[in-house]
Formats: structure tokens, C-alpha cells, sequence
């Protein structure tokens, strides 16, 4: 694949249109990171996505870029509402799988001789792990009401305050849901896992501002220096990945039923328009709610464990919603492509909305600077704030990377991690840690993921996005 690419500029690579592509493939990068970007399969994946139906303008692929399934993920790709598809590997098994960012008034001195007992009280407000259930038990109506109404729900039944929604991104709910398309089986399985952590890469971290890049855009975000934050970081649960499963078993048929040539089976899709499209789109969609929900949830345990733990008023505390963007999702959005304003199904997988300033869709109180963009390293090391450019509109269809990306397997990441404490070597580093599980923190060891610096100097450097502020770790619940 290496021999293939040519380099546009510093920060960008395309892979020509060849074969059965209708457009080339290109991959915001740095050269250095190429090598690494390159050890698995999720450059072919780029390419492969460039075969659909549809697809406008590139198949692009963010430097945080790794194997996923169907779409690398990091992928995104826009697609013609009238001759494109949607394919739930475009956005993945974890459906809106996304990241809240909290703002306090403590300071980090203040918060650190509690700091041990605050984690710990965090990891008991907030069910983590596989399978972990919640406090609230929903009636099969009530769920769906949660699908329809999104982050509204819970705030309607006194998890939250209204002026949340506004720092939401689709003000916490898509009003394109539809429950009566999400499987039994799907709400069987998420109707006990609202307001929980889930798995895996999940988490819930307490932070500090250690850097500021642009002073202006932080005051605008409420963000100053050795503020302490805090980062929520999980998804739709059980339920996002049945209406996943689900989908991809009927989509399947929809692509040969619309003879879709298809160089992967896992880019199985159906046109936007057609029955079994609108279908996985409203699904989706609920599954899209049900996550906002349930960060918006979690918001409140960890408002309330805060407050116990600190013992301070909810004054003192003034936790507010920073901002809150989605990672797996695909929406109708509105562009402007070659000179043209038009309307495309955006698929981000693993990639992050990044409107540029101005954008009607940004909270008024953000609109001069750009659209928040968060961008979470890992438990060891540091994660970014950063804001959209109309650069990125013009590119990208504002969109821009969303973590570090993974390094290593799972498997390889345990394997490393065997006779070792990461517990004990984190907390060395004054970063108090809490997991479900052993198995849980080797995955997520930091070395299994690149360094978000380089991923961030990239989208950067291609002029994505700008830099805000630097968090640092203090303390971590992992799924």
C-alpha cells in the first residue's frame, strides 16, 4: 500500500483511485506515523470504503487510523443522498460512542488529599465493567421514550439541567429515532444499562488543565490553567451493538439485493433511500439517543459523588457541561461541495465533528471560536481540547480525528502487561486508578496506544482543527 500513496503535503497522503474506486483514498498523517499506520489493514480499509455507492469527495482516514470493522476506524466518508448508501460498519458497533467534558472550579490543589478517596467513590456511583447494570430499571415504554427523547429524558426525570442540552452535540437527541425499528433483543439488552460505563476504552477521568494554548478560546470554554475537569467517555452499551448486529445481518441481503459490489462483506450497506437504509437510520438514531441519555446519567452520579466525596456545595462544585461530541455516527448534514450546497449522509467512525466558526449548528456561545473538539489520550499521559476550522468544512466535511488510536491488539496489550502493576506504576505518577478488572487496565495500558500529541499535531498541522488546552490525568475509572 506504501508504494501506492503520494504525498500532498506534510500532513497528507492519497491513495490514487484504482480498480473498482470511484475516488481516492487520502490519510491525514505525518510521515513518521505512516509505519505504524501501515502495520495493519486499515489503509486497504480507506481504499476499500472509496468503492460505494455514492461516496463524495475522498474516503478519508484521520491519523488516529486502525483496523476497525468494514470502515477503518478514524474513517469518514460522505455520501450523495439520492445514489449513496449507509452501512452500519461506517459507524460502527458502539453507536454513538462519544465524549462529555465537564468543567469545575476546584483547582487541583484542592482536589489532590482527596484524590484517592474520590476515585474510589467515583468507581461505586458508576457501574463499569461487562454487562454492568444501573441503578434505573425501565418498563419497555419508558426505554423507549429514552430512544426518542434522548438526553432530554433525563433531564426531564431530574438527572441534569436544561442549559445542558445546548452543549450537546444535536442538543442531545435525533429526532430522526424511530424504537418501534430497534430489535426486541436490543432493548432487552440495554433496559438495564442506563447510566453505566460499560467496557473496554470507557471511562470516566478526573483531570487538570496544565496547558493553555489560546487563552481567549479557553475563557470562552470556561477552561483555565490547574482547573480540575472531568472527561466521560462511553456509548450506547448492549444496545447499540444489537441494533448493530442486527443491521449488518440485513444488510447483508440489501446489497445483494441492489447489487452492490462490495470488495469486503463488512462494508455491507443499502441505498440511503431504500427501506432497509431509512430502517438503520432511525435504529441508529435511537441508539444515538439512548447514549446521550446515558452520559447525561452518568453526569449526574458524578456530580453527586463529587459533592459527597468533597464535601462542598453544589455552588462551590459549579460543574458544567463543556461540551459533549459523538465518535460512531452517521447524519444528514448539509456542505458545500464543489461550489455546490447540498445535503450528504456523513458516516464518522471513530472521528469527530469538527465545524468551523460560525456554523449555525455550534452552541451561540462557541460560534466565533469553532466547534469543541475532544480528543482523549490514554489513563497515562494527557488529552487535548481542541476547536474546528473552516479548513476542516472545506476538507473534511468538518470532521477531524478523535483519540490516540490503538498501538497494539487487546491480546498483544495483556501479553505486555503480564507481572506487572499498572495500579502501582500509574499512581507513581500521581494518577489513582480504578478498574473493574486486572485484564481491563492491561488493555488500556498506555503504551498500547499512540501518543495523542502526534495524532493532534497532525490534524493541526493539516489545519482540522486548533489547539486549546492540554488535560492531564489525576484520576481514572475504567470500564
Amino acid at each position: 500500500m506504501q508504494e501506492k500513496m503520494q504525498q500532498i503535503h506534510d500532513y497528507l497522503f492519497e491513495i490514487p483511485r484504482t480498480g473498482k474506486m470511484r475516488v481516492p483514498a487520502r490519510i491525514y498523517a505525518s510521515a513518521g506515523m505512516l509505519k505504524d499506520i501501515l502495520n495493519d489493514n486499515a489503509a486497504e480499509q480507506a481504499a476499500h470504503v472509496a468503492w460505494l455507492p455514492g461516496i463524495t469527495g475522498y474516503s478519508y482516514a484521520m491519523p488516529d487510523i486502525h483496523w476497525g470493522y468494514g470502515f477503518p476506524i478514524g474513517g469518514v466518508a460522505a455520501f450523495d443522498m439520492e445514489e449513496g448508501i449507509v452501512s452500519p460498519g461506517g459507524v460502527g458497533y458502539d453507536i454513538n460512542c462519544g465524549v462529555r467534558l465537564l468543567r469545575t472550579d476546584l483547582d487541583y490543589d484542592t482536589v489532590k488529599p482527596r484524590l484517592p478517596l474520590l476515585v474510589e467513590a467515583l468507581f461505586r456511583a458508576v457501574p463499569s465493567g461487562v454487562g454492568s447494570t444501573g441503578a434505573i430499571k425501565l418498563s419497555l415504554n419508558e426505554e423507549k421514550r429514552v430512544l426518542q427523547q434522548g438526553a432530554t429524558w433525563a433531564i426531564e426525570n431530574g438527572f441534569g439541567r436544561g442549559e445542558d442540552l445546548d452543549k450537546i452535540e444535536e442538543n442531545g437527541v435525533m429526532s430522526s429515532a424511530d424504537p418501534e425499528m430497534v430489535s426486541q433483543h436490543a432493548l432487552e439488552r440495554g433496559r438495564a444499562q442506563l447510566g453505566t460505563l460499560g467496557s473496554g476504552n470507557h471511562f470516566v477521568e478526573v483531570g487538570v488543565v496544565r496547558e493553555v494554548f489560546d487563552a481567549g478560546a479557553a475563557a470562552v470554554l470556561g477552561l483555565r490553567k490547574n482547573q480540575v475537569t472531568v472527561t466521560i467517555h462511553t456509548g450506547s452499551r448492549g444496545l447499540g451493538h444489537q441494533v448493530c448486529d442486527d443491521a449488518i445481518k440485513v444488510m447483508l441481503r440489501a446489497s445483494q439485493k441492489y447489487g452492490i459490489e462490495l470488495p469486503d462483506r463488512q462494508l455491507c450497506c443499502a441505498p440511503i433511500q431504500s427501506p432497509e437504509g431509512r430502517q438503520y437510520l432511525a435504529a441508529m438514531a435511537s441508539a444515538v439517543n439512548f447514549a446521550f441519555a446515558n452520559r447525561q446519567m452518568i453526569t449526574h452520579w458524578v456530580h453527586e459523588a463529587i459533592l459527597r466525596t468533597l464535601g462542598i456545595s453544589a455552588r462551590d462544585l459549579n460543574m458544567q457541561v463543556v461540551y459533549e461530541v459523538a465518535h460512531n455516527i452517521a447524519k444528514i448534514e448539509t456542505h458545500t461541495f464543489a461550489g455546490i450546497k447540498r445535503q450528504l449522509c456523513v458516516h464518522r467512525k471513530g472521528a469527530t465533528r469538527a465545524f468551523g466558526p460560525h456554523h449555525p449548528e455550534i452552541p451561540a456561545a462557541y460560534r466565533e471560536i469553532g466547534q469543541p473538539v475532544l480528543i482523549p489520550g490514554d489513563m497515562g499521559r494527557y488529552s487535548y481540547v481542541l476547536t474546528g476550522t473552516e479548513r476542516a468544512m472545506q476538507e473534511t466535511f468538518g470532521s477531524t480525528c478523535h483519540g490516540a488510536g490503538r498501538l497494539m491488539s487487546r491480546t498483544q496489550a495483556i501479553k505486555k502487561g503480564r507481572g506487572r502493576s499498572l495500579t502501582q506504576e500509574l499512581a507513581a505518577r500521581g494518577i489513582i486508578v480504578r478498574a473493574s478488572s486486572r485484564a481491563t487496565l492491561a488493555e488500556e495500558a498506555p503504551e498500547a496506544y499512540k501518543d495523542v500529541s502526534q495524532v493532534v499535531d497532525a490534524v493541526v498541522g493539516a489545519g482540522l482543527a486548533k489547539k486549546i488546552v492540554k488535560l492531564h490525568p489525576i484520576g481514572v475509572v475504567k470500564g
